[in-house]
């Protein structure tokens, strides 16, 4: 096809919330959808709406959306001009980015020899030093063990020891004594050689007071630009929670240091597509680079919510040759946004993951809320995906306004049948340290006797549950149509 208009046919390579966000941006370009489904996912929204499924089959479900020469045989069968890999599962592989590549479809995403070098957390800290940015003192385990030793030991406690080719929270541990690290490099390097094939780990300087910013960036090859930062500090074992864009910790002068520093890290790596600089930003108002997801992130519609930018129809553009659609003097930030990601977890529990099916489902609405989801009744939630369900995204004039939407929006929020944080996310959103701004990468720990406090009675939940039935608008409607005497007892009698 000609590299100067947007394509006719786009495969959506993934599941779930994030796969039916692709595919209404490619409904509203008029661009076909393919989507290829695992058995377990049959009846979801994204198969039921596509053009065209194909169903993948493996070992287990995740094995079905990891397998290249699967996927890239439909792409062919299938008259595909490209994949969009969306998060998760292939996005970040530059194997099958090559693989597309040789069959004659795009990848949607940046160049593999990108994925490679941002991907690999040493390669990729290197290649920053090289360019004059700032990166969080680290010393490599690739020399002897006692001069490795020596070399931490100067850098203080604590520290964090983290694998080459991690990601997403994994393969990461903090020590707190030198006398655990030894112990702890060997289990990390056992854990990356299992998980990602790579046993290569490093160890970085871990500051227990430190924000998790990132800066949302576009590129097409030739110039980048940025749309500002989200902050991210809300997180439990190192995985996001909750996202809000623009960070309450920075002012303009930082923000603009950051996101220029961002910039120049994407345009030296010559990166095209959409991508995400992630930072560590210290009380002492320092900011060391971290990583680069070379991909869109789960929390990429708080940045949509501020900047009124279509990032996924940006990524679409920039594939298919068209270049920014958008220039740097174009982009401003207007009110704030806030995101909560759902899970199926027991809070109460020690957020063990949760299972069963979604009986009954009653998403919010209204105005400057945002539901992203792929959640349908009677579907069966299980172990083999990630807990992640469903993202709530608000947007308001003010913090303090798109916090009490977030509240507000999360409470209207029902899904009987599975557990989920949505009680944790009220009390997060809630807590004095979230609302003054005033919180860290420590914040869940700190606060966490807090925001696990007990659940309510029985009793109580069974009202509560009432409450919510009786008022539903639906089933409301349903017992004013019932004639009497079963009017009484509503829509539940046989």
């Amino acid at each position: 096809m000609s590299m100067d208009k947007l394509f006719s046919k786009v495969l959506i390579a993934n599941r779930g919330e994030i796969a039916l966000r692709v595919l209404s941006c490619l409904q509203k370009m008029n661009i076909a959808s393919v989507v290829v489904f695992h058995d377990s996912d049959r009846n979801s929204p994204v198969v039921r709406q596509a053009d065209e499924a194909v169903e993948i089959t493996g070992e287990s479900p995740s094995a079905a959306y990891l397998d290249i020469a699967q996927i890239v045989d439909i792409c062919q069968s299938f008259g595909v001009d490209a994949v969009h890999p969306c998060y998760g599962f292939l996005a970040e592989n530059a194997e099958f980015a090559r693989a597309l590549e040789a069959a004659g479809v795009c990848f949607i995403g940046p160049s593999p020899e990108v994925i490679e070098l941002m991907g690999d957390k040493i390669r990729s800290r290197e290649f920053v030093v090289e360019h004059g940015f700032p990166v969080a003192p680290s010393v490599v385990m690739d020399a002897d063990e006692p001069g490795f030793l020596d070399a931490v030991s100067h850098m203080g406690l604590p520290l964090v020891v983290k694998a080459s080719a991690g990601g997403g929270g994994k393969g990461m541990s903090i020590v707190r004594s030198l006398d655990e690290l030894s112990s702890t490099l060997k289990v990390a390097a056992s854990e990356a050689e299992k998980y990602f094939g790579d046993k290569r780990v490093y160890v970085e300087r871990y500051f227990d007071s430190a924000r998790h910013i990132e800066v949302q960036i576009l590129g097409d090859g030739k110039r980048v630009i940025h749309l500002g930062e989200r902050e991210c500090s809300v997180q439990r074992r190192f995985q996001k929670i909750i996202e809000e864009s623009p960070s309450p910790a920075l002012d303009e002068a930082y923000r603009e240091s950051l996101c220029e520093v961002a910039v120049g890290i994407a345009q030296a790596a010559n990166y095209s597509s959409a991508g995400t600089v992630e930072f560590l930003y210290t009380p002492e108002g320092e900011f060391f680079f971290l990583e680069m997801n070379t991909r869109i992130q789960v929390e990429h519609a708080v940045t949509e919510m501020v900047t009124g930018i279509d990032l996924v129809a940006e990524q679409i553009r920039i594939a298919s040759g068209q270049g920014l659609g958008v220039s740097q003097d174009k982009i401003s930030l207007h009110g704030h946004s806030i995101e909560c990601r759902i899970c199926a977890e027991d809070t109460y529990d020690n957020f063990l993951p949760e299972t069963g099916k979604v009986l009954y489902l009653q998403e919010p609405s209204g105005k400057g809320v945002r539901f992203d989801s792929g959640l349908y009744q009677n579907q069966l939630v299980t172990t083999a995906y990630d807990p992640m369900l469903a993202k709530l995204v608000v947007h308001a004039s003010s913090r303090e306004k798109a916090i009490e939407k977030a509240i507000k929006a999360l409470q209207e929020f029902v899904l009987l049948g599975v557990k989920v944080n949505t009680d944790f996310l009220v009390q997060v959103l809630s807590h004095d340290a979230f609302v003054s701004g005033e919180f860290d990468t420590n914040f869940i720990t700190k606060y966490a006797e807090y925001l696990t406090a007990r659940e309510a009675t029985p009793d109580e939940r069974v009202a509560l549950l009432s409450a919510v039935v009786l008022a539903d608008r639906a089933i409301k409607t349903m017992m004013e149509k019932t004639p009497a005497p079963y009017g009484a007892i509503g829509c539940w009698r046989n």
